[in-house]
């Protein structure tokens, strides 16, 4: 086998091994938060913290991951990213106070916001389009693997191990990586131009203040001030664009939204993420509270959700080839609605196993949903486009996938709240809940009409 196919063969491994890790530590750290709260003697409220300062430092510097990559190369940025977020995990392990922990969490954090998009940067500069499609296809399964497994793997380290472990099996996972990458990673540079110092504090305050406003969403008492700062962040984000558009080299140039694939692409992201992201959450919390099973049985229920994916992921390609990405984008997202809807069908009484079909069910086309999404919004970038095209898209994912989690919560608080409507019955609220997202999910599929029939020909 050349040199060539060997890379084509194990780059998406590499990008698969970094993005499972970061996804798993992003869902396994919700299970353990009450036994780190009880080693720490802080109150589990206070354990928030430490999921507020990973997605902060994200928020702060994924938008200069591009930038970073076409300046030093995208295999020393890579391995720099794993090695960072490795000793961001074991500094977590070793954390004696919260304060330890929340300055590990920030380091954790810096890594986690170059590794994906500058190993999903790897990729799209080492295939040609015909080969894209399929890679990103194998790449993203651990990006449904991870939400899945996160809550399982939490369950079981939290009962029989100790909370340490969910930071620990970053380790040899991110040693892994580094050799995957420095034996198989191109290190692709660009003519990277003057660092867009302005535009980047614009660009990185605004993600910064919407993540803050996402992370503060379900304090219902602060109301005024979640508003405050989400209108403050809304509007650096609009100074940024009016700024980027009399700058030479914007961080984010203005003209990517020129291309009408992309601009569908982030928009249907952005759209379809406000009702997927908040199931894979909202569906172990209903099994554990209004079902009364325990988190590693709820963890086993929404597992075939993964396994799924996994089997989806070989149909994705000949789906695209047949229907092309208009069509199978409009009806997977109205597929995902409905079956999302359907979750609200089986009463208090029914046996929870008459949700593993669902489950199952929406494992498989969710798979296909991210593969679709993520490869057309680049499908048209130029090779100039494609550092701060996909930096941006990553932006926006993290951001979707953080409202839509937040919208999630808040609908399900709405729905307890209102003791009357629910008929002081938490699950009816968690059914009520699940019909809004569901229906939210399927008008996202308006998006996508705008996609001409054509558009993604070039991948197939």
């Amino acid at each position: 086998m050349s040199d060539s196919n060997l890379v084509k063969q194990r780059l998406p491994i590499t990008l698969a091994i970094a993005i499972f890790m970061q996804m798993l530590d992003s869902t396994i750290l919700n299970t353990a938060l009450p036994a780190i709260a009880k080693d720490l003697n802080q109150s589990a409220l206070n354990m928030h913290y430490a999921i507020v300062a990973y997605v902060l430092t994200l928020a702060v510097l994924m938008p200069v991951s591009g930038f970073l990559a076409d300046k030093f190369g995208t295999k020393r940025i890579f391995i720099m990213a794993l090695v960072i977020f490795s000793i961001g995990s074991l500094l977590c392990a070793l954390s004696q106070t919260l304060t330890h922990l929340i300055i590990a969490r920030i380091i954790q954090g810096a890594g986690g916001s170059l590794m994906t998009p500058v190993g999903k940067l790897a990729i799209i500069k080492t295939f040609d389009s015909k080969e894209l499609l399929k890679a990103m296809n194998f790449a993203i399964v651990p990006a449904l693997i991870g939400p899945v497994m996160g809550p399982l793997v939490g369950g079981y380290m939290s009962v029989y191990l100790s909370w340490h472990w969910i930071f620990l099996i970053n380790i040899p996972i991110g040693v892994l990586g580094i050799v995957l990458a420095y034996n198989y990673m191109p290190n692709y540079r660009s003519e990277a131009p003057k660092f867009d110092i302005r535009g980047f504090l614009y660009f990185s305050l605004a993600s910064l203040l919407l993540s803050l406003s996402i992370e503060l969403l379900g304090d219902v008492e602060n109301l005024t001030l979640v508003l405050t700062i989400f209108v403050i962040g809304v509007s650096l984000l609009l100074a940024y664009f009016i700024y980027a558009r009399k700058s030479q080299n914007p961080i984010f140039p203005t003209n990517l939204f020129m291309v009408r694939t992309f601009r569908v692409g982030i928009l249907g992201n952005f759209a379809t993420r406000l009702g997927i992201s908040s199931v894979p959450l909202l569906l172990p919390l209903m099994i554990q509270t209004a079902y009364g099973q325990s988190a590693i049985v709820s963890g086993w229920m929404i597992a075939p959700m993964a396994l799924m994916a996994i089997f989806a992921k070989s149909r994705v390609i000949k789906i695209l080839n047949r229907f092309g990405y208009r069509n199978t984008l409009v009806v997977n997202t109205i597929i995902i609605g409905l079956l999302i809807c359907t979750l609200a069908i089986p009463g208090i009484h029914t046996s929870i196993y008459w949700f593993v079909p669902i489950i199952v069910t929406i494992g498989f086309f969710n798979s296909i949903q991210f593969t679709s999404m993520n490869s057309i919004a680049i499908a048209d970038l130029r090779k100039y486009h494609t550092s701060s095209g996909n930096s941006l898209l990553a932006v926006n994912q993290q951001l979707a996938i953080g409202f839509g989690i937040s919208s999630g919560l808040l609908i399900f608080k709405y729905f307890e709240y209102n003791t009357a409507l629910i008929d002081n019955n938490t699950h009816n609220a968690f059914r009520y809940t699940f019909i809004l997202i569901g229906v939210i999910s399927i008008l996202s599929s308006f998006v996508f009409r705008r996609l001409h029939s054509s558009d993604g020909s070039n991948l197939q």
